[in-house]
């Protein structure tokens, strides 16, 4: 008999397939959708969510929600590409989840909203912590802090498996790194997530040393290795 994660589309566990639980749970107010194939609205976030188990149907799903030629990127999941899709980058990371980390708020940071997307988004520029585009703020809880007025760092929620939300964009201006503002926001950001009864997890490139070693010297640990990936779909609509 196939067990339950094969039946039904649905993870053994929320974080082994995070995009999927997040629209499938919390996040499905925000889910757009075809078939089993769900993603985020285009403005919000780029993830695209495929069931744990997708079978030829899900592809042609997937083809026929993004648009020929479109590229999508597939968040946490090791899938294998069906023939005639490009894959156009393909990054090993990791996931870690908060085993004892010291959470704190933070009397310096300030509440982000849509009046400050501008902002942010010009410290994206900057710094390049991942995606991040004009509604994203509306997925979680996002904070900064402000100097002479200028948003020189920030730290919020992105994808929300139940039970569980994901701390990101955790960036810092150049002129203003080594004074632990990044370490900082992300203690605050994770005693929001504690606060309501979940626990915060994380994501970050394999090669990324630096920043692993500071998740874990905040007490993260790693959960498993994981995979973002990124496919174009192909100029004429696959059969299915």
């Amino acid at each position: 008999m196939p067990n339950a994660s094969v039946r039904t589309g649905i993870p053994a566990h929320p974080l082994d397939n995070p995009a999927y639980a997040s629209l499938t749970g919390p996040h499905a107010l925000f889910a757009e959708g075809r078939g089993r194939v769900l993603r985020y609205p285009t403005d919000v976030s780029p993830w695209l969510a495929l069931p744990p188990d997708p079978e030829a149907a899900d592809w042609s799903d997937l083809a026929a929600l993004a648009g020929p030629g479109a590229e999508v990127a597939l968040a946490g999941v090791r899938v294998a590409t069906p023939a005639g899709w490009e894959v156009t980058f393909d990054v090993e990371g990791v996931q870690l989840v908060d085993e004892a980390v010291d959470v704190r708020p933070d009397e310096e940071a300030v509440r982000l909203g849509a009046h400050d997307v501008p902002d942010m988004l010009a410290l994206v520029e900057r710094t390049r912590p991942g995606p991040f585009l004009p509604r994203t703020v509306e997925l979680g809880t996002y904070l900064g802090i402000r100097r002479g007025g200028q948003l020189v760092a920030m730290a919020g929620e992105r994808l929300h498996p139940p039970g569980w939300t994901e701390i990101s964009a955790v960036c810092t201006d150049a002129s203003f790194r080594g004074r632990g503002l990044g370490s900082r926001l992300v203690r605050a950001v994770a005693a929001g997530i504690k606060e309501r009864g979940e626990t915060p997890f994380l994501h970050t490139a394999a090669a990324n040393t630096g920043a692993i070693g500071l998740y874990e010297s905040l007490g993260f640990r790693l959960r498993r290795t994981t995979r973002f990936t990124g496919v174009r779909v192909p100029r004429e609509r696959p059969a299915g």
